[in-house]
């Protein structure tokens, strides 16, 4: 296989081993070696499939970018970022979808990142990756970010089925007052836009500074509003 190849096997063992383990293998792997053991069981498969990944990613030859990279597209691309960060922030504290001792009742309504979408999380790894197609359109980048996107959104989709079995009224409560389409409860009326807390968007702020910032020194290339400082 070429090192494209290579990335793509890689990482198709990566999304593919998480969703089976925490899904079809989970119970039965709990029953066989207990909770723990299986804890331990994702943690090393994780750790070897993603390590793998970075590996294929990282000696993977270098591509021509399937088309060119201008101020057209680094504008939009920074301020969806910062979106990106402010759902990631917001999704840290009042979600139910986090691992925990389970609630017995939902939030009276969905407020700040979740008016939005009851998967902030998951759809600020997507934008990530959406992202990252787009300024760095190369084949290896493309195969790591659509793994991404695959493992955040189809994981959403199966978070959302397991939750219905395990919390049943918990979680039909919450998706009636959500959507897993951004945007979609509030075109609904299920949702009202508003009720963001100040660590959503402080933190969303400082998360996208620090990340974009970041890239210059491991990457070598400014992102965000960097680019624009240190060009």
């Amino acid at each position: 296989m070429d090192g494209t190849e290579m990335v793509i096997a890689a990482a198709a063992a990566f999304v593919g081993t998480h969703f089976l383990l925490s899904h079809p293998l989970r119970a039965p792997i709990v029953k066989a070696i207990g909770a723990n053991g299986f804890m331990a069981v994702y943690a090393l498969v994780a750790f070897a499939t993603l390590g793998w990944l970075a590996h294929t990613y990282k000696t993977a030859p270098g591509s021509a970018p399937l088309w060119t990279v201008g101020e057209g597209i680094w504008g939009p691309v920074t301020l969806v970022m910062l979106v990106a960060s402010i759902l990631l922030m917001g999704s840290l504290l009042g979600n139910p979808a986090l691992p925990g001792p389970p609630t017995a009742t939902a939030p009276a309504s969905a407020r700040g990142v979740f008016s939005i979408t009851r998967h902030p999380m998951m759809w600020a790894f997507a934008l990530w990756g959406l992202c990252h197609i787009a300024v760095y359109p190369i084949a290896a980048n493309i195969v790591v970010a659509v793994a991404i996107i695959v493992l955040a959104l189809v994981g959403a989709a199966l978070q959302d089925r397991k939750k219905e079995a395990l919390q049943p009224a918990l979680w039909r409560d919450w998706e009636a007052k959500t959507s897993y389409w951004p945007f979609v409860a509030m075109a609904q009326r299920r949702a009202r836009f508003g009720g963001f807390r100040p660590h959503d968007i402080a933190g969303g702020v400082v998360i996208w500074l620090v990340a974009t910032w970041a890239h210059l020194p491991i990457a070598g290339v400014a992102a965000g509003v960097w680019h624009w400082i240190y060009r």
